[in-house]
């Protein structure tokens, strides 16, 4: 027989890794995606926004906002820095990229190298998401017009993809708009994550044309300083519901009638899972008013992660 102790740190369950990903729009509404690598250990072959897990040694004190920028720039070339900085050449920036990736070089250094002010601001807080057990992820928005970047800002801009690891972790970058992102979804061209597809479906009912507006903006800023930015969702199994039977998973969020919600209140989503455990399909069940029907009591106070 086992020793009791024993027992109980086997059964204790894993805690999420702290990890941060940025949203950023570009001013023709559309939004960064990186292409991960199909033989990565997490995310595989998946369309995300660009981020990455805190890491101690490079962000130390600094906390996720800085771990948001840091992986934003390994993985795409974009820095979000101060407009008094000045900014390095395209040659610096990818040597940087490059050096830092590889722990070769400290993100802190290099910026006070160049006197470059990151413009942790910038990201607005755009809920948490809790994936067991592997992360507990901090999604922030970021607009480009409210910040200064170096790097491609718009379509399908070829010279700076992501290649300072080889392609191992990302191996393409582009701006797509929202509901075009959604549509390629639909038609499997690209494939998302559902932390992914909420966001970006919340998003494309807000970011509407290829003009960004300040009424636009200004409903998003709303959205992250109230209840939506607050909110830490944690999906669950719809218990009793039959998989095999209807081909699909229920993903239950806080806020859902069968998760501390008002009766008829849905927070779902629908989920047709293929190899690999990528999904394939993702219909969103969202019956309530992301500005002003939220109910808080529901939700998990945010980790300070």
């Amino acid at each position: 027989m086992q020793p009791q102790g024993d027992a109980k740190a086997r059964a204790a369950p894993a805690i999420p890794r702290p990890s941060a990903s940025v949203i950023v729009v570009n001013p023709q509404n559309e939004i960064l995606l990186v292409h991960r690598n199909p033989k990565s250990k997490s995310f595989a072959n998946a369309h995300v926004f660009p981020g990455g897990n805190y890491d101690e040694k490079q962000d130390g004190s600094q906390g996720l906002a800085f771990t948001a920028i840091r992986e934003l720039f390994e993985e795409s070339g974009l820095l979000l820095v101060h407009s008094s900085s000045s900014m390095p050449s395209n040659s610096e920036l990818d040597a940087a990229r490059e050096a830092i990736h590889a722990q070769k070089r400290m993100f802190r250094d290099f910026l006070a190298q160049y006197h470059l002010r990151l413009n942790t601001e910038s990201l607005l807080p755009f809920t948490q998401w809790i994936t067991p057990p592997r992360f507990h992820t901090q999604f922030y928005v970021a607009f480009l017009d409210e910040t200064r970047a170096a790097g491609f800002s718009h379509g399908d801009k070829e010279e700076r993809l992501p290649t300072p690891d080889g392609g191992q972790e990302v191996i393409a970058a582009r701006f797509v708009h929202p509901q075009r992102a959604l549509e390629e979804f639909s038609a499997k061209q690209i494939s998302l994550f559902p932390p992914q597809f909420y966001l970006l479906t919340t998003l494309a009912g807000i970011l509407n044309g290829t003009q960004n507006t300040p009424d636009q903006r200004e409903r998003v800023h709303s959205l992250a300083h109230g209840s939506f930015g607050n909110m830490v969702i944690n999906p669950r199994p719809l218990p009793g519901h039959d998989v095999k039977g209807t081909g699909y998973q229920v993903l239950t969020y806080e806020g859902d009638e069968t998760r501390g919600g008002s009766p008829g209140r849905l927070h779902r989503s629908k989920v047709w899972f293929g190899p690999g455990g990528a999904a394939v399909g993702v219909a969103l069940e969202r019956n309530f008013d992301v500005f002003s029907e939220i109910e808080p009591h529901v939700f998990s106070k945010p980790a300070k992660l």
